[in-house]
């Protein structure tokens, strides 16, 4: 077991920029016929005996060697693409081990990855650049949730998502770190403890655990496994994982070990609404902890989180205005006057509840009417049908969007009527969900507060206050949806995820006039009371989006905003200094998931 991490050996090379390349729309991959000394990677002469051996451990089915069957592998959510000689898919803990030892071996390189959610391409390969082959391991039979302690808290081995562990806890009154939101598109629980992921509810802010069972390198590249779970499993690896994949333990085998599985304190950080620093972001150092925003540099094999009582009666505010200063005063009444804070706070600018409304209606009815159980698998269907249509060039590209944006122009209005009434009076549009014991304290401040001002509000009914969250939840997929159906017309669309100071009081973006004639659309829309927001620019064609990004991540620096908030840096950002150096401490070889923050991509981050 290793008690610390080794030393730092070397400065980290940072690359010169993003590939920003995206997945291939037609038959023609732009990656397949290249070979891996043109693309910079070493080419293996072992590579027929390499694949062998894994198809030893996990069976040939659950080894993907062939372009078409691996690329929905290769290609990240809404960022990101590469070249990987093989996807495997273990079925077990020890089989994951068995084809990491091998991997080591042969010099491969590792990109673990799980529901592929992510939204800056961090758990696919990246362009070219790599000095050797590419493996990923993908997670996704792994799928099992233990209860433990009465249900306060669960292990979750790789392929478990969050939907799945809501649906477990659901009947003790209990709920996972994140509801809604992600779980809808089927993310996984480990993705959000590498990650650091935020989510809607406020008082509990990122993703985070100091209790998981992992691999990672030494210094002389030695495979170790360290177990922090808190429960007893023996001493060698194979013994270790061989039980826990059988969940051979008992209550007695758990221990504490003065580990946290959850962030207790952000609570209390969320309502210093003074503070010139940011409630929440990726790469805060007091939220790096060995496997907590590890981001694939280590090999994760199980978490241990703590869960929290369900709230069984809510009630939904939603608040309408057009001066920004209203919502200001809101947040500071909703996080320092209460005794307890509200479940969630969500912000949806007027143009993006345009956007979510026409773009994200399929999402929306999908949810609404079948729950969020069924999204992986309708995720899943889309991905096969444009598979199956990459391979047919007479058809149009982005068949399966456009498909689905003609079926859902069909169904009738699926928004009750207060809503677009409040669309059509206010810009701005905040949802706050509270328990039963703050309905009365919230409605009092707001008949108040809006007694002689120009906003308004209102108490949703349940119906009311369901949709109003969908609706926000479908913004990131519609600004996706829009990007395909106008594709003629989109250069891409910069997505940034953003987290304001606390104290910043001036939280609607100015733009200078020739960067606002670039776009087609913005779309704003967030956890307000976190002052987290995501940003989706929807740009013009013929722009260099990459030269637009990095204008607005100065003018974001110059407000002291951090960036990205929750969905990591993947391949799009440039990890700052502290987040690099978390990343060579966790992984001094450079053999997992290397490039990740725009680092290095070769060994010993040469």
């Amino acid at each position: 077991m290793l008690s610390s991490h080794p030393p730092l050996r070397q400065r980290v090379t940072s690359l010169s920029g993003p590939s920003r390349l995206r997945p291939p729309t037609s038959w023609d991959d732009p990656l397949n016929n290249t070979s891996f000394e043109q693309d910079g990677q070493a080419k293996h002469e072992d590579a027929p005996a390499f694949l062998a051996r894994l198809r030893d451990v996990v069976g040939t089915a659950h080894v993907l060697t062939d372009e078409q069957r691996t690329r929905r592998y290769r290609a990240g959510f809404r960022f990101g693409f590469g070249r990987a000689i093989a996807v495997v898919r273990p079925g077990s803990l020890l089989q994951q081990w068995r084809i990491v030892k091998l991997c080591v071996e042969h010099n491969r390189i590792v990109i673990m990855q799980a529901a592929n959610t992510g939204l800056t391409g961090g758990s696919t390969p990246d362009g070219d650049g790599y000095d050797r082959e590419v493996v990923i391991i993908s997670t996704l039979r792994m799928k099992r949730v233990d209860l433990i302690r009465d249900g306060q808290q669960v292990i979750c081995l790789p392929g478990a998502t969050l939907d799945q562990l809501e649906q477990a806890l659901k009947p003790l009154g209990r709920e996972p770190h994140s509801v809604i939101g992600s779980s809808c598109i089927g993310a996984s629980v480990l993705g959000g403890i590498c990650n650091n992921s935020g989510g809607s509810l406020v008082q509990r802010g990122p993703a985070y655990t100091e209790m998981a069972l992992y691999a990672q390198l030494t210094q002389t590249g030695e495979l170790q496994l360290i177990n922090h779970l808190g429960v007893q499993l023996g001493s060698d690896a194979e013994e270790i994982l061989g039980r826990l994949d059988a969940g051979d333990y008992r209550a007695a085998d758990i221990t504490d070990e003065a580990r946290r599985g959850s962030d207790h304190g952000y609570a209390q950080h969320v309502r210093d609404v003074e503070a010139d620093t940011p409630a929440r972001y990726n790469a805060d150092p007091g939220r790096l902890f060995e496997a907590s925003g590890s981001a694939g540099k280590v090999i994760l094999f199980a978490v241990r989180l703590d869960t929290f009582p369900a709230e069984s009666q809510t009630e939904v505010f939603y608040v309408g205005t057009n001066d920004p200063q209203d919502l200001n005063d809101i947040r500071r009444f909703l996080l320092t006057a209460m005794p307890t804070l509200p479940i969630s706070g969500e912000y949806l600018h007027r143009d993006a509840f345009d956007i979510a409304d026409v773009y994200g209606k399929d999402t929306f009815i999908t949810i609404r009417k079948l729950g969020t159980a069924r999204i992986p698998k309708f995720f899943a269907a889309k991905a096969w049908f444009d598979n199956v249509c990459a391979r047919l060039p007479f058809l149009p590209k982005h068949s399966s969007d456009r498909l689905l944006q003609w079926l859902s122009r069909r169904f009738p209005d699926h928004l009750p009527a207060r809503l677009r009434t409040y669309r059509q009076s206010y810009e701005h549009h905040l949802m706050i969900k509270v328990s039963a014991g703050l309905i009365e304290t919230v409605r009092t401040f707001m008949e108040s507060y809006f007694h002689a001002r120009e906003g308004d509000f209102f108490l949703c009914s349940p119906q009311e206050g369901v949709a109003a969250f969908l609706l926000r939840f479908s913004a990131a997929g519609a600004a996706i949806r829009y990007r395909a159906v106008h594709h003629e017309e989109v250069e891409d669309i910069v997505a940034l995820d953003v987290a304001l100071r606390r104290n910043d009081r001036n939280w609607v973006e100015q733009l200078p006039q020739d960067m606002e004639a670039a776009f087609i659309k913005k779309l704003y829309y967030g956890h307000f009371l976190c002052h987290v927001f995501h940003q989706d620019y929807i740009v013009k064609r013929g722009t260099d989006c990459l030269a637009l990004e990095h204008r607005i991540w100065k003018l974001l620096d110059a407000r002291g905003a951090r960036y990205p908030a929750e969905h990591n840096v993947g391949h799009l950002y440039d990890a700052p200094p502290e987040l690099k150096a978390f990343y060579r401490q966790l992984d001094p070889c450079n053999q997992f998931n290397p490039g990740i923050g725009r680092t290095s991509k070769l060994a010993d981050w040469a």
